[in-house]
């Protein structure tokens, strides 16, 4: 049994949920540079890729770069926790807004109307591995001009997919959500559950 995990995101919400579990975890993130680039990259959508293709071939990608920093840095092993999360309406991406313009695009489709978040986790060890995807909806109330621009000018948009966090303000105009809160904010916390005690996580 092992009593800790590396968690492979710098996302301060994964992290939140893994102490919610009570899962021991150290950061295992890319170094500034080049490797952050290379990460950055992983996320590019492939031509034609449907939402849950894209989300599931993203995190096994960030669980296979994981593997080799844990190599290359030479840590101790331990399961390494991968995740992506995705925003889609129909077979639409959409993902981190790169500017306001974008993230203002993005907030005016997702406007009156319902949405999935996707959100696939990885846990592996160096010759294992195991995954899950959670699929929830989300459904927006109208939302004018005047709340996406002071939503944009938060910043809160920037960094997250679909150009909104549900755990922010405009939680205020979200009237229903079927699914998983967890995975929405982030990380699926049932089947990380299910996917740790598979690997043989103590928690």
């Amino acid at each position: 049994m092992q009593d800790l995990i590396y968690l492979a995101s710098q996302s301060p919400r994964r992290r939140q949920l893994l102490d919610q579990l009570g899962v021991r975890h150290d950061l295992l993130v890319p170094a500034p540079g080049a490797e952050a680039d290379a990460a950055e990259a992983l996320e590019a959508v492939l031509p034609g890729e449907l939402p849950a293709a894209y989300v599931q071939r993203v995190t096994a990608l960030k669980l296979q770069a994981a593997r080799a920093r844990l190599k290359a840095r030479g840590l101790p092993p331990a399961p390494i926790l991968c995740s992506d999360t995705t925003v889609a309406i129909g077979r639409r991406i959409l993902g981190k807004p790169a500017d306001a313009d974008e993230a203002r695009a993005m907030l005016r489709a997702l406007s009156g109307r319902s949405h999935r978040v996707l959100t696939a986790v990885a846990v592996g060890t160096a010759r294992r591995g195991w995954a899950a995807l959670s699929v929830s909806t989300v459904r927006f109330a109208p939302l004018d001009d005047v709340l996406i621009d002071a939503y944009i000018a938060s910043g809160q948009p920037f960094g997250k997919a679909g150009a909104y966090a549900i755990q922010s303000q405009l939680a205020g105009w979200i009237p229903e959500v079927r699914g998983s809160y967890s995975a929405i904010m982030g990380l699926p916390l049932f089947e990380t559950a299910q996917l740790l005690r598979q690997a043989r996580v103590r928690f």
